[in-house]
Protein backbone atom coordinates (compact mmCIF):
# COMPACT_ATOMS: atom_id res chain seq x y z
CA UNK A 1 0.00 0.00 0.00
CA UNK A 2 3.47 2.55 0.98
CA UNK A 3 4.88 1.29 -2.66
CA UNK A 4 1.68 2.20 -4.46
CA UNK A 5 1.00 6.00 -2.40
CA UNK A 6 4.98 6.64 -3.35
CA UNK A 7 4.41 5.73 -6.59
CA UNK A 8 1.20 7.36 -7.45
CA UNK A 9 3.16 10.93 -5.61
CA UNK A 10 5.90 10.26 -8.37
CA UNK A 11 3.81 9.80 -10.95
CA UNK A 12 1.84 13.04 -10.20
CA UNK A 13 5.24 15.06 -9.44
CA UNK A 14 5.74 13.85 -13.06
CA UNK A 15 2.91 15.41 -14.48
CA UNK A 16 3.65 18.95 -12.95
CA UNK A 17 7.29 18.62 -14.15
CA UNK A 18 5.99 17.96 -17.88
CA UNK A 19 3.13 20.83 -17.46
CA UNK A 20 5.84 22.87 -16.02
CA UNK A 21 8.37 22.18 -19.02
CA UNK A 22 5.06 22.71 -21.62
CA UNK A 23 4.88 25.99 -20.22
CA UNK A 24 8.40 26.57 -20.41
CA UNK A 25 8.28 25.87 -23.82
CA UNK A 26 5.04 28.12 -24.81
CA UNK A 27 6.54 30.99 -23.42
CA UNK A 28 6.96 33.55 -25.94
CA UNK A 29 9.48 35.94 -25.82
CA UNK A 30 8.74 39.62 -25.38
CA UNK A 31 9.74 42.03 -28.41
CA UNK A 32 13.11 43.50 -26.43
CA UNK A 33 14.42 39.91 -26.11
CA UNK A 34 13.73 39.15 -29.71
CA UNK A 35 15.40 42.13 -30.95
CA UNK A 36 18.21 41.48 -28.62
CA UNK A 37 18.72 38.11 -30.19
CA UNK A 38 19.15 39.70 -33.45
CA UNK A 39 21.18 42.62 -32.49
CA UNK A 40 23.43 39.86 -30.70
CA UNK A 41 23.34 38.00 -34.06
CA UNK A 42 24.49 40.75 -36.10
CA UNK A 43 27.07 41.69 -33.98
CA UNK A 44 28.77 38.22 -34.18
CA UNK A 45 28.38 38.56 -38.35
CA UNK A 46 30.07 41.96 -38.07
CA UNK A 47 33.16 40.64 -36.08
CA UNK A 48 33.66 37.26 -36.26
CA UNK A 49 32.42 35.95 -39.72
CA UNK A 50 34.99 34.97 -42.39
CA UNK A 51 34.72 38.02 -44.44
CA UNK A 52 34.50 41.39 -43.81
CA UNK A 53 31.14 42.87 -44.51
CA UNK A 54 29.75 46.08 -44.05
CA UNK A 55 26.72 46.89 -41.03
CA UNK A 56 24.48 48.08 -44.02
CA UNK A 57 25.40 44.77 -46.16
CA UNK A 58 24.92 42.74 -43.23
CA UNK A 59 21.22 44.35 -42.77
CA UNK A 60 20.32 44.03 -46.23
CA UNK A 61 21.12 40.15 -46.59
CA UNK A 62 19.21 39.82 -43.25
CA UNK A 63 16.13 41.68 -44.41
CA UNK A 64 16.51 39.31 -47.77
CA UNK A 65 16.61 36.54 -45.89
CA UNK A 66 13.38 37.56 -43.69
CA UNK A 67 11.55 37.92 -46.96
CA UNK A 68 12.45 35.10 -48.85
CA UNK A 69 11.14 32.93 -45.31
CA UNK A 70 7.73 34.46 -45.53
CA UNK A 71 6.51 33.12 -49.19
CA UNK A 72 7.76 32.59 -52.87
CA UNK A 73 6.67 36.09 -54.09
CA UNK A 74 7.57 38.63 -50.89
CA UNK A 75 10.92 40.16 -52.07
CA UNK A 76 13.66 42.51 -50.91
CA UNK A 77 14.29 45.25 -53.98
CA UNK A 78 16.93 47.24 -53.43
CA UNK A 79 17.94 50.21 -55.56
CA UNK A 80 18.52 48.09 -58.70
CA UNK A 81 15.60 45.05 -58.70
CA UNK A 82 13.13 48.60 -57.37
CA UNK A 83 14.32 50.33 -60.64
CA UNK A 84 14.58 47.58 -63.26
CA UNK A 85 10.56 46.57 -61.97
CA UNK A 86 9.59 49.70 -63.28
CA UNK A 87 11.01 50.34 -66.19
CA UNK A 88 9.61 46.32 -66.77
CA UNK A 89 6.14 48.46 -65.49
CA UNK A 90 6.50 50.77 -68.76
CA UNK A 91 6.77 48.26 -71.09
CA UNK A 92 10.44 47.85 -72.02
CA UNK A 93 13.63 46.46 -70.01
CA UNK A 94 16.93 44.28 -70.63
CA UNK A 95 17.20 40.86 -70.33
CA UNK A 96 16.57 37.73 -71.85
CA UNK A 97 12.29 38.09 -71.88
CA UNK A 98 11.70 35.05 -69.24
CA UNK A 99 9.01 35.45 -66.53
CA UNK A 100 10.25 33.24 -63.57
CA UNK A 101 8.77 31.56 -60.20
CA UNK A 102 8.66 29.36 -57.56
CA UNK A 103 6.56 25.71 -58.28
CA UNK A 104 7.66 23.40 -55.51
CA UNK A 105 10.44 25.09 -54.42
CA UNK A 106 11.88 25.06 -57.98
CA UNK A 107 12.84 28.04 -60.24
CA UNK A 108 10.32 27.47 -62.84
CA UNK A 109 9.44 29.46 -66.33
CA UNK A 110 6.22 30.73 -65.33
CA UNK A 111 6.58 31.90 -69.73
CA UNK A 112 8.64 33.16 -72.10
CA UNK A 113 7.64 36.79 -73.44
CA UNK A 114 6.42 36.92 -77.12
CA UNK A 115 8.80 38.22 -79.35
CA UNK A 116 12.28 37.66 -76.87
CA UNK A 117 15.42 36.07 -76.58
CA UNK A 118 14.38 33.31 -74.28
CA UNK A 119 10.77 32.45 -76.69
CA UNK A 120 13.30 32.84 -79.64
CA UNK A 121 15.73 30.27 -78.39
CA UNK A 122 12.90 28.16 -77.26
CA UNK A 123 12.49 28.29 -73.42
CA UNK A 124 8.56 27.29 -72.69
CA UNK A 125 6.50 27.90 -69.83
CA UNK A 126 7.11 25.15 -67.12
CA UNK A 127 10.53 24.69 -67.55
CA UNK A 128 12.69 24.48 -64.46
CA UNK A 129 15.60 26.03 -64.70
CA UNK A 130 18.55 24.29 -62.81
CA UNK A 131 21.56 26.09 -63.67
CA UNK A 132 22.32 29.70 -65.23
CA UNK A 133 25.73 29.88 -66.52
CA UNK A 134 27.44 27.45 -63.86
CA UNK A 135 25.50 28.92 -60.97
CA UNK A 136 23.09 26.18 -59.46
CA UNK A 137 20.04 28.04 -58.48
CA UNK A 138 19.01 25.56 -56.02
CA UNK A 139 18.07 28.01 -52.97
CA UNK A 140 18.38 31.18 -55.15
CA UNK A 141 15.54 33.33 -55.36
CA UNK A 142 13.82 34.49 -57.43
CA UNK A 143 15.63 38.52 -57.62
CA UNK A 144 18.74 36.92 -57.39
CA UNK A 145 18.05 34.62 -60.78
CA UNK A 146 16.53 37.66 -62.42
CA UNK A 147 19.74 40.11 -61.28
CA UNK A 148 22.20 37.25 -62.57
CA UNK A 149 20.23 37.00 -66.01
CA UNK A 150 20.22 40.59 -66.62
CA UNK A 151 22.84 42.04 -68.13
CA UNK A 152 24.02 44.45 -71.55
CA UNK A 153 22.38 43.74 -74.58
CA UNK A 154 24.40 41.75 -77.16
CA UNK A 155 25.83 39.68 -74.37
CA UNK A 156 25.60 35.77 -74.16
CA UNK A 157 24.41 33.55 -71.37
CA UNK A 158 23.68 29.84 -70.68
CA UNK A 159 20.52 28.34 -68.94
CA UNK A 160 20.05 24.44 -67.94
CA UNK A 161 17.09 23.97 -68.00
CA UNK A 162 15.10 20.37 -67.17
CA UNK A 163 12.05 19.97 -69.64
CA UNK A 164 9.10 17.69 -69.06
CA UNK A 165 9.54 15.02 -71.76
CA UNK A 166 13.75 15.84 -71.97
CA UNK A 167 16.07 12.33 -70.62
CA UNK A 168 18.43 15.20 -69.39
CA UNK A 169 18.31 18.38 -68.96
CA UNK A 170 19.16 21.15 -71.62
CA UNK A 171 21.72 23.86 -72.21
CA UNK A 172 20.34 26.74 -73.77
CA UNK A 173 22.42 29.74 -75.17
CA UNK A 174 20.39 33.12 -75.21
CA UNK A 175 22.10 36.80 -76.51
CA UNK A 176 20.49 39.37 -74.10
CA UNK A 177 18.31 42.08 -75.41
CA UNK A 178 16.48 44.98 -74.67
CA UNK A 179 12.94 43.60 -74.19
CA UNK A 180 10.24 46.33 -75.59
CA UNK A 181 6.96 44.12 -74.89
CA UNK A 182 4.13 44.89 -76.96
CA UNK A 183 1.41 44.19 -75.05
CA UNK A 184 -1.67 44.03 -77.21
CA UNK A 185 -1.78 42.87 -80.81
CA UNK A 186 -5.01 42.80 -82.95
CA UNK A 187 -5.71 40.29 -85.77
CA UNK A 188 -8.92 39.53 -87.55
CA UNK A 189 -10.02 35.94 -88.66
CA UNK A 190 -12.60 35.72 -91.35
CA UNK A 191 -12.85 39.60 -91.50
CA UNK A 192 -15.57 39.54 -88.45
CA UNK A 193 -13.95 37.76 -85.44
CA UNK A 194 -10.92 40.30 -83.80
CA UNK A 195 -8.27 37.84 -82.49
CA UNK A 196 -7.01 39.98 -79.18
CA UNK A 197 -3.06 38.74 -77.90
CA UNK A 198 -2.29 40.49 -74.65
CA UNK A 199 0.96 39.34 -73.81
CA UNK A 200 1.19 40.79 -70.40
CA UNK A 201 -0.69 43.34 -68.71
CA UNK A 202 1.50 46.53 -68.13
CA UNK A 203 0.46 50.02 -67.93
CA UNK A 204 -0.99 50.53 -71.47
CA UNK A 205 -3.44 47.03 -72.14
CA UNK A 206 -6.73 48.59 -71.12
CA UNK A 207 -5.95 51.99 -73.58
CA UNK A 208 -4.95 49.55 -75.92
CA UNK A 209 -6.91 47.36 -76.23
CA UNK A 210 -10.01 50.08 -76.36
CA UNK A 211 -8.40 51.53 -79.60
CA UNK A 212 -8.87 48.01 -81.24
CA UNK A 213 -12.33 47.94 -80.53
CA UNK A 214 -12.91 51.21 -81.66
CA UNK A 215 -11.28 50.43 -84.78
CA UNK A 216 -13.65 47.16 -85.20
CA UNK A 217 -16.58 47.97 -84.24
CA UNK A 218 -18.78 45.80 -87.00
CA UNK A 219 -17.55 42.42 -85.43
CA UNK A 220 -19.15 39.84 -84.22
CA UNK A 221 -16.85 37.90 -81.98
CA UNK A 222 -13.83 38.20 -80.24
CA UNK A 223 -10.67 35.59 -79.09
CA UNK A 224 -8.57 36.88 -76.15
CA UNK A 225 -5.66 35.51 -76.37
CA UNK A 226 -3.90 35.25 -72.84
CA UNK A 227 -1.67 31.99 -73.33
CA UNK A 228 1.75 32.67 -71.17
CA UNK A 229 0.74 36.13 -70.17
CA UNK A 230 2.38 35.95 -66.74
CA UNK A 231 0.26 39.16 -65.51
CA UNK A 232 1.55 42.35 -64.18
CA UNK A 233 -0.59 45.31 -63.26
CA UNK A 234 -3.98 44.44 -61.29
CA UNK A 235 -5.36 47.85 -61.97
CA UNK A 236 -5.29 46.78 -65.60
CA UNK A 237 -6.63 43.28 -65.07
CA UNK A 238 -9.83 45.05 -63.63
CA UNK A 239 -10.06 47.50 -66.62
CA UNK A 240 -9.55 44.97 -69.27
CA UNK A 241 -12.70 43.07 -67.26
CA UNK A 242 -14.76 45.88 -67.09
CA UNK A 243 -14.48 46.48 -71.09
CA UNK A 244 -16.49 43.28 -70.95
CA UNK A 245 -18.50 42.96 -68.22
CA UNK A 246 -21.32 45.73 -67.05
CA UNK A 247 -22.45 44.84 -63.72
CA UNK A 248 -21.15 42.82 -60.20
CA UNK A 249 -17.57 41.88 -58.89
CA UNK A 250 -14.97 41.44 -60.88
CA UNK A 251 -12.99 40.56 -58.12
CA UNK A 252 -11.35 40.40 -54.48
CA UNK A 253 -8.99 40.76 -51.92
CA UNK A 254 -8.94 39.86 -48.81
CA UNK A 255 -5.84 40.00 -45.89
CA UNK A 256 -5.30 39.05 -42.36
CA UNK A 257 -8.02 41.83 -41.07
CA UNK A 258 -11.61 42.31 -42.48
CA UNK A 259 -10.27 45.94 -42.62
CA UNK A 260 -8.21 44.96 -45.09
CA UNK A 261 -10.88 42.93 -47.44
CA UNK A 262 -11.60 45.16 -50.34
CA UNK A 263 -14.19 44.31 -53.25
CA UNK A 264 -13.53 46.10 -57.21
CA UNK A 265 -16.78 46.38 -59.47
CA UNK A 266 -17.74 46.44 -63.15
CA UNK A 267 -19.05 49.73 -64.31
CA UNK A 268 -22.31 49.94 -67.00
CA UNK A 269 -20.58 52.70 -68.60
CA UNK A 270 -17.17 51.55 -69.25
CA UNK A 271 -18.48 48.80 -70.75
CA UNK A 272 -17.83 48.48 -74.53
CA UNK A 273 -19.09 45.28 -76.18
CA UNK A 274 -21.62 42.25 -75.31
CA UNK A 275 -20.41 39.85 -78.12
CA UNK A 276 -19.57 36.69 -77.86
CA UNK A 277 -16.00 35.54 -76.67
CA UNK A 278 -13.79 32.90 -76.30
CA UNK A 279 -10.36 33.13 -73.92
CA UNK A 280 -7.27 30.93 -74.38
CA UNK A 281 -4.99 30.17 -71.39
CA UNK A 282 -2.44 27.64 -70.18
CA UNK A 283 0.12 26.71 -67.84
CA UNK A 284 1.93 29.83 -68.42
CA UNK A 285 -1.07 32.15 -68.10
CA UNK A 286 -0.59 33.95 -64.10
CA UNK A 287 -1.79 36.43 -61.81
CA UNK A 288 -3.78 39.13 -63.90
CA UNK A 289 -4.25 37.10 -66.66
CA UNK A 290 -5.83 34.59 -64.70
CA UNK A 291 -7.94 36.91 -62.59
CA UNK A 292 -9.38 38.09 -66.38
CA UNK A 293 -9.85 34.68 -67.56
CA UNK A 294 -11.47 33.98 -63.91
CA UNK A 295 -13.75 36.69 -64.18
CA UNK A 296 -15.32 36.45 -67.55
CA UNK A 297 -15.46 32.60 -66.66
CA UNK A 298 -17.56 33.57 -63.37
CA UNK A 299 -19.70 36.17 -65.00
CA UNK A 300 -20.48 33.49 -68.24
CA UNK A 301 -19.09 36.13 -70.30
CA UNK A 302 -16.62 34.43 -72.30
CA UNK A 303 -16.02 30.55 -72.77
CA UNK A 304 -12.25 29.97 -71.72
CA UNK A 305 -10.07 26.92 -73.51
CA UNK A 306 -6.90 25.52 -73.52
CA UNK A 307 -5.43 24.15 -70.11
CA UNK A 308 -4.94 24.90 -66.23
CA UNK A 309 -3.64 27.99 -65.33
CA UNK A 310 -0.45 28.55 -63.35
CA UNK A 311 -2.24 29.15 -59.86
CA UNK A 312 -0.53 32.34 -58.40
CA UNK A 313 -3.34 34.22 -56.61
CA UNK A 314 -1.78 36.50 -54.05
CA UNK A 315 -1.69 40.52 -53.59
CA UNK A 316 1.81 41.98 -53.36
CA UNK A 317 2.51 45.31 -52.22
CA UNK A 318 5.53 47.60 -52.71
CA UNK A 319 6.17 49.56 -49.88
CA UNK A 320 8.99 51.78 -49.92
CA UNK A 321 11.71 51.17 -46.86
CA UNK A 322 14.19 54.61 -47.11
CA UNK A 323 13.44 58.11 -47.30
CA UNK A 324 14.07 58.37 -50.86
CA UNK A 325 11.78 55.64 -51.73
CA UNK A 326 14.56 54.22 -54.16
CA UNK A 327 14.53 50.66 -51.70
CA UNK A 328 11.57 48.59 -51.16
CA UNK A 329 9.67 45.09 -49.76
CA UNK A 330 7.41 43.46 -51.94
CA UNK A 331 4.79 42.03 -49.45
CA UNK A 332 2.34 39.61 -49.37
CA UNK A 333 -0.55 41.45 -48.44
CA UNK A 334 -3.54 39.67 -49.46
CA UNK A 335 -5.03 36.80 -51.52
CA UNK A 336 -7.44 37.43 -55.04
CA UNK A 337 -10.71 35.64 -54.94
CA UNK A 338 -13.25 35.55 -58.05
CA UNK A 339 -16.68 36.68 -58.72
CA UNK A 340 -17.70 33.11 -56.85
CA UNK A 341 -15.77 33.29 -54.10
CA UNK A 342 -13.18 30.86 -55.41
CA UNK A 343 -9.40 31.03 -55.17
CA UNK A 344 -6.87 31.09 -57.75
CA UNK A 345 -3.94 30.77 -55.53
CA UNK A 346 -2.40 27.23 -56.44
CA UNK A 347 -5.33 26.03 -57.94
CA UNK A 348 -5.33 28.37 -61.15
CA UNK A 349 -7.87 28.44 -63.84
CA UNK A 350 -9.77 25.08 -64.91
CA UNK A 351 -10.68 26.01 -68.68
CA UNK A 352 -14.43 25.05 -69.43
CA UNK A 353 -12.85 23.11 -72.93
CA UNK A 354 -9.32 21.40 -72.40
CA UNK A 355 -7.78 22.15 -75.66
CA UNK A 356 -3.77 21.13 -75.93
CA UNK A 357 -1.20 23.29 -77.75
CA UNK A 358 0.05 21.45 -81.11
CA UNK A 359 -0.92 21.35 -84.77
CA UNK A 360 -4.64 20.29 -85.81
CA UNK A 361 -4.79 16.60 -86.64
CA UNK A 362 -5.50 15.53 -89.73
CA UNK A 363 -5.81 18.05 -92.34
CA UNK A 364 -4.72 16.32 -95.56
CA UNK A 365 -6.05 19.37 -97.54
CA UNK A 366 -3.57 21.71 -96.24
CA UNK A 367 -0.61 19.65 -96.29
CA UNK A 368 -1.03 19.29 -99.95
CA UNK A 369 -1.55 23.18 -100.28
CA UNK A 370 1.80 23.44 -98.95
CA UNK A 371 3.53 21.38 -100.71
CA UNK A 372 2.02 22.78 -104.03
CA UNK A 373 3.78 26.02 -102.93
CA UNK A 374 7.05 24.77 -102.40
CA UNK A 375 6.87 22.94 -105.82
CA UNK A 376 5.98 26.16 -107.46
CA UNK A 377 8.69 27.87 -105.86
CA UNK A 378 11.14 25.02 -106.77
CA UNK A 379 10.14 25.28 -110.55
CA UNK A 380 10.84 29.02 -110.35
CA UNK A 381 13.95 28.61 -109.49
CA UNK A 382 14.96 25.88 -111.83
CA UNK A 383 13.13 28.67 -114.48
CA UNK A 384 15.81 31.14 -114.02
CA UNK A 385 18.73 28.74 -114.14
CA UNK A 386 17.51 28.53 -117.82
CA UNK A 387 17.48 32.39 -118.04
CA UNK A 388 13.87 32.43 -118.37
CA UNK A 389 13.04 35.64 -116.18
CA UNK A 390 10.16 35.13 -113.67
CA UNK A 391 7.84 37.61 -112.43
CA UNK A 392 7.75 37.54 -108.53
CA UNK A 393 5.15 37.85 -106.26
CA UNK A 394 5.53 41.24 -105.17
CA UNK A 395 2.22 41.01 -102.67
CA UNK A 396 2.99 41.84 -99.11
CA UNK A 397 2.00 39.73 -96.20
CA UNK A 398 -0.89 40.65 -94.33
CA UNK A 399 0.09 41.28 -90.62
CA UNK A 400 -3.55 42.57 -89.79
CA UNK A 401 -5.44 38.87 -90.53
CA UNK A 402 -4.56 35.12 -89.36
CA UNK A 403 -4.26 32.90 -92.22
CA UNK A 404 -5.77 29.25 -92.27
CA UNK A 405 -2.55 28.04 -92.26
CA UNK A 406 -1.99 29.71 -89.11
CA UNK A 407 -4.93 28.33 -87.70
CA UNK A 408 -3.94 24.90 -88.40
CA UNK A 409 -0.67 25.47 -86.47
CA UNK A 410 -3.05 26.13 -83.12
CA UNK A 411 -4.68 23.52 -81.80
CA UNK A 412 -6.28 25.63 -78.88
CA UNK A 413 -6.95 28.46 -81.43
CA UNK A 414 -8.41 26.47 -84.38
CA UNK A 415 -11.22 25.31 -81.05
CA UNK A 416 -11.48 28.64 -79.76
CA UNK A 417 -12.58 29.67 -83.27
CA UNK A 418 -14.64 26.69 -83.56
CA UNK A 419 -16.35 26.90 -80.10
CA UNK A 420 -16.74 31.34 -80.74
CA UNK A 421 -18.36 30.67 -84.42
CA UNK A 422 -21.08 28.43 -82.44
CA UNK A 423 -21.67 30.75 -80.02
CA UNK A 424 -22.00 33.63 -82.72
CA UNK A 425 -24.98 30.95 -84.30
CA UNK A 426 -26.41 30.95 -80.71
CA UNK A 427 -27.18 34.38 -80.22
CA UNK A 428 -28.71 34.79 -83.76
CA UNK A 429 -31.12 32.85 -82.97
Amino acid sequence: MTKLIIMSLFVFSTLLSSKEIIKEEEKVPTKLESFTKLQTVLYQIEHVYVSDLKFHEIIDKAIAGVMNELDAHSAYMDKKAYKAMNTQMKGEFGGLGIVIGMRDGALTVISPIDDTPAKKAGIQSGDIILKIEEKSTLKMTIDEAVSIMRGKAGTPIEITIVRKGENKPLKINIIRGIIKVKSVKAKTIDKDILYVRIASFDNNVASLLTKELDKHKNITGIIMDLRNNPGGSLSQAIKTVDIFVDKGVIVSQKGREKSDDKFYYAKAKTTLTKVPMVVLVNGGSASASEIVSGALQDHKRAVVIGENTFGKGSVQALLPIVADRSEAIKLTIARYYLPSGRTIQAKGIIPDIESYAGEVPGKKDDEFSIKERDLKKHLEVELEKTGTKVKKDTDKKDDTIITKETIYKDNQLKTGIDVLKALILTQKK
